[in-house]
């Protein structure tokens, strides 16, 4: 839809009217104002297409050189406002609709590269893209409208959805299973073995073979350098619309519910099950064998070591539920003062 003035770009420029029936809005101002760029409102230039739903930059709307900006059709300025408003029922949602736009316009790739190599028993759908130095296994698949960025490594019998998209880099091991509309970040492995050896009597390990696989539902988006491992038998699975975080670790045989989100180097072991609609913060460890039930939020750095229940906040290592952490955090903060009470009265008790 837009892209950034270069010296090597050609301009595409929209009129406001346009912008404003893309996103079922009006426009308050001059409808043929042209826009060609998306911007911050408090660095508007001309051409530039910004918005306005934080009322802490209400301020900047008043002098803004943004060309048009996006606001709520219940803003009311106070004072003369020199920009075009296009006027919508929320701000924020329209912009990030226009982002997603602008994104895919971005990443728009269609064709096969003559680096890559695809094996003569794979099958690749239609108006696929495949970029320089791509591998695609034996008997993979590859749907319709995916892309698959340079360098990326896709194993035998693997199937990739449509419309996924594997940025560079990534690697996915043989008999892995990726859904639909899926985003893969650069660096992500899925289908490495897990974690599984056995101990020796002479103190070495045995490794235990993994002839398990993943399956990633559909609308799952995987950060960069974040890993899934393959189950020892059966499958991981990752369940339709879960988001997790870079530097992530999944492991083997683990299961995680639908719409669970999980922040930058959160862990699980392997399995264990998490529900659906989780939030996981930062640094989330969780131990294996145990099950998180649905809806639990948990907070940055925890260490969950057992099950818990649905519809539960829980802080801490060990994870508690966070009105008992609240209160043992206050205990912990008095402990030196305690310390010195229970010692002045050992000595009284010692005098008596």
């Amino acid at each position: 839809m837009f892209v950034q003035p270069t010296e090597n770009h050609r301009i595409m420029k929209f009129e406001a009217q346009k912008i404003a029936q893309m996103l079922s809005g009006t426009v308050e101002g001059n409808p043929q104002a042209e826009v060609y760029k998306l911007c911050k409102i408090e660095e508007g230039a001309e051409g530039g297409l910004s918005f306005l739903a934080n009322p802490k930059y209400t301020h900047h709307i008043y002098d803004t050189k943004a060309t048009a900006v996006i606001v709520n059709n219940d803003f009311v300025p106070e004072h003369p406002v020199g920009t075009t408003l296009i006027r919508v029922e929320n701000a924020y949602t329209a912009f990030a609709q226009l982002l997603s736009m602008y994104n895919e316009m971005q990443l728009n790739k269609v064709g096969i590269s003559d680096k890559a190599f695809i094996h003569p028993t794979a099958t690749v759908g239609n108006n696929c893209y495949i970029g320089e130095f791509a591998y695609i296994g034996e008997h993979a698949v590859i749907g319709d409208n995916a892309k698959i960025y340079p360098q990326t490594y896709v194993g035998d019998n693997t199937q990739i959805g449509s419309k996924t998209t594997l940025f560079a880099g990534v690697k996915i091991y043989a008999n892995n299973i990726i859904g639909n509309s899926c985003i893969l970040h650069s660096g992500a492995v899925v289908g490495a073995d897990g974690f599984g050896f056995a101990p020796q009597p002479d103190g070495s390990f045995e490794k235990i073979a993994q002839i398990g696989n993943v399956i990633i539902e559909d609308n799952v988006e995987i950060g960069a350098n974040t890993c899934i491992d393959r189950a020892t038998m059966g499958a991981t699975i990752i369940h339709k619309g879960v988001k997790i975080d870079n530097l992530c670790q999944i492991a083997h045989n683990v299961v995680v519910g639908q719409n669970t989100a999980m922040a930058s180097q959160s862990g699980v072991a392997g399995s264990s099950k998490v529900g659906s609609n989780c939030i996981f913060a930062g640094q989330v460890g969780v131990v294996g064998h145990i099950e998180v039930g649905d809806r639990v939020t948990i907070a940055a750095q925890s260490g969950v070591t057992k099950s818990v229940k649905s519809d539960n906040i829980i802080l801490g290592s060990p994870a508690l539920p966070a009105e008992k952490q609240k209160k043992i955090y206050v205990y912990q903060r008095k402990l030196e003062e305690m310390a010195q009470r229970i010692a002045e009265l050992e000595k009284k008790l010692e005098r008596q």
